[in-house]
């Protein structure tokens, strides 16, 4: 059982013996408290899709759900559904827009390291890799010496994100983007 300190957005856990997915999770260290921080999670009932709030304080214990993760792949889009193949059984896993938002500007049909999670054979959430490869499509003109100064632009990523990007970095490029920060990390 981890602590509440432990729990990281996409971790299954279980209240009240109901499967909830992490979405969101603030840190807070209130003043002049003897303790620790408080984590104030947003959660989505894997079930009902129902959104409820809990704070818990650092030291909480938390139950984590049964909750298996598959080896998947991107295979195509059928509307609003985002369909996912398993690497190894080749299950296909169906997804809706709304669930898989915050992934969305990070996923590509050749994107390794993906994983679908799953829970009671219902797909509940999609853990990406901690660092992605995308493909800068748009941004200003790269300028010469532009690596001696800490300057950034905007670049437009080919999924549609846009992040700021040191100044020699020119269009065509292929980046790492910290998938937590939505930042640019180096060149791929």
């Amino acid at each position: 059982m981890p602590k509440a300190s432990e729990i990281k957005r996409n971790a299954a856990i279980e209240i009240n013996g109901e499967a909830y997915i992490v979405r969101d999770i603030e840190r807070s260290v209130p003043q002049g408290r003897a303790g620790g921080s408080l984590y104030r999670m947003r959660m989505y009932n894997v079930a009902t899709n129902a959104k409820i709030d809990e704070t818990f304080k650092d030291s909480d214990m938390l139950t984590l759900a049964d909750l298996s993760r598959r080896a998947a792949t991107f295979s195509y889009t059928d509307g609003d559904e985002y369909v996912f193949m398993d690497s190894e059984d080749y299950t296909s896993y169906s997804m809706n827009k709304e669930t898989i938002e915050d992934e969305l500007p990070f996923i590509t049909e050749d994107l390794q390291g993906m994983h679908v999670m799953v829970l009671n054979d219902v797909p509940v959430a999609l853990d990406l890799p901690g660092i992605v490869e995308l493909e800068i499509i748009e941004t200003d003109p790269s300028i010469k010496g532009g690596s001696a100064t800490a300057r950034t632009k905007p670049a437009k990523l080919s999924t549609g994100l846009v992040v700021q990007v040191p100044e020699h970095i020119s269009t065509g490029d292929r980046i790492k983007v910290n998938v937590e920060e939505r930042k640019f990390t180096g060149r791929a």
